[in-house]
């Protein structure tokens, strides 16, 4: 049982269980009823994902002082309590069931989820 971190729309893991979007937006010019079926994502949870202030900022940051500045902020908005107890439940989840979470962005190492992965582990869940 684990959390796998994932990008959004490719083929699903074995052993990857629901698929959850933590994207600000759903993927354009996809029919509701083809996001799960398309692996895109069972369930649309927002809430983990940045706001839309800092999504523009993560799209604009070039350097790594400019990606540091996006990482603490959305760390700032991950501390905020709702949040943070939803980093818990999936924390907590992890000991138990497979599942997985993940945003559209190629590449990881400039995605919200590289960090959202990191406070995962700072929680405590299990993953894969």
């Amino acid at each position: 049982m684990s959390v796998h971190i994932v990008r959004l729309g490719t083929p699903r893991l074995k052993n990857e269980g629901t698929r959850i979007g933590t994207v600000r937006r759903p993927p354009r010019g996809v029919a509701k009823a083809r996001f799960a079926a398309d692996n895109w994502y069972d369930v649309w949870y927002p809430e983990l994902s940045p706001s839309a202030d800092l999504v523009t900022k993560a799209l604009k940051a070039e350097t790594p002082k400019e990606w540091a500045v996006f990482e603490r902020a959305y760390r700032a908005e991950m501390k905020e309590p709702a949040a943070n107890r939803t980093l818990e439940l999936l924390a907590a989840l992890s000991q138990h069931a497979d599942f997985s979470v993940g945003c559209y962005c190629e590449d990881e190492a400039r995605c919200h989820r590289s960090i959202l992965r990191a406070l995962l582990k700072e929680h405590g869940a299990k993953m894969a």
